[in-house]
């Protein structure tokens, strides 16, 4: 799924994308912006020196880990044969194609609910995964890592990332746009049919706007295996599913906090969530703030990340977020740079 972006957003005080088939335009209202831009789903070539240490690597998409399980599943037939001895050999062959179908299909519901819990188990672990992180002051220093053959793809890909260095660590703006533009560290997040806009007026703080979309990722159903073999699908309570969406949001918070750290030498990532949720007041759906983090490095980085539940990490930040558990998320107010 690619981008659905609105014709008009506002992403920070004075500033607005405009937005339509032909291309992006930016309108700027305060001094000192000098550009803001947007991802887009096209596919992108990662840059970097995987091992060095100088690199930024993409990981594996976690909702196409989800489908693509593979494990085999073999059944053992149980069934006593109750036949005569005088059987004829044909019905005994009927039989036997039987056993192996009733097992196919078997095999075949097993690993479609495998596959089920294994999405949903995906999206509550977003933020476990994440780039990989660019030390852009070893990449200023020039010094060409040993296991790197001048001449080769990883040497040019090494030159190119370097050619951004002194900019980055001069804390320009416009390079860090276009780094993200070359990189585009979000686009394995947009299979779960997300969006992002970006923005800053600082050298030292990214804001992030993501759109959950959480009716095209969230799973309504709870699938399961009955003692038969068949497979059992219900509607999930309200509190497991709006359980669920929290777990969502704010794991994919946490992790575009982490890909944006990991990519530009910012101190600050404020992230936004934002979904197509009914606003009381007017009676009328609206894309509103659901939830807004301003996260800083230092309390990021120190987090045991493998272990950590996303939504109650959150409460390490400044954090605005109401939830009850069975109406979902209510509108809050952004969090200021």
């Amino acid at each position: 799924m690619g981008l659905n972006f609105r014709k008009s957003i506002s992403i920070l005080p004075g500033v607005r994308l405009n937005l339509s088939k032909s291309g992006v335009s930016a309108s700027f209202g305060k001094k000192g912006i000098r550009q803001s831009i947007s991802t887009s789903g096209r596919a992108t070539t990662t840059l970097g020196i995987p091992g060095t240490g100088v690199y930024y690597t993409k990981q594996t998409n976690v909702k196409k880990l989800a489908g693509g399980l593979k494990d085999k599943f073999t059944g053992k037939d149980d069934k006593k044969s109750a036949g005569k001895a005088d059987k004829k050999s044909a019905d005994a062959s009927a039989v036997s194609k039987k056993a192996g179908a009733d097992e196919a299909v078997l095999a075949q519901n097993k690993q479609q609910v495998e596959e089920y819990e294994a999405y949903v188990a995906s999206i509550k672990s977003v933020h476990k995964q994440s780039d990989g992180m660019i030390d852009w002051q070893a990449l200023n220093k020039g010094e060409v890592p040993t296991n790197i053959v001048k001449g080769s793809q990883e040497y040019k890909d090494w030159l190119e990332l370097k050619e951004f260095s002194d900019e980055v660590l001069k804390g320009d703006i416009d390079t860090y746009f276009a780094i993200i533009d070359e990189m585009k560290p979000f686009d394995d997040l947009l299979e779960f049919g997300s969006n992002f806009q970006v923005g800053t007026d600082r050298a030292d703080l990214l804001e992030i706007e993501f759109g959950v979309k959480s009716d095209d990722v969230v799973p309504k159903i709870e699938m399961s295996l009955k003692a038969n073999g068949e497979i059992a699908e219900k509607e999930l309570s309200k509190t497991a599913y709006y359980d669920l969406m929290q777990d969502y949001v704010a794991s994919t918070t946490i992790r575009i906090a982490r890909d944006a750290f990991a990519l530009l030498p910012v101190d600050t990532v404020i992230v936004h969530a934002v979904d197509n949720i009914l606003n009381t007041a007017t009676g009328y759906e609206e894309e509103l703030t659901l939830l807004s983090v301003k996260f800083t490095r230092e309390k990021l980085m120190a987090l045991n990340i493998a272990m950590v539940d996303p939504s109650d990490a959150l409460s390490q930040f400044e954090c605005r977020m109401k939830f009850k558990k069975t109406q979902g998320f209510e509108p809050v107010d952004r969090v200021l740079g």
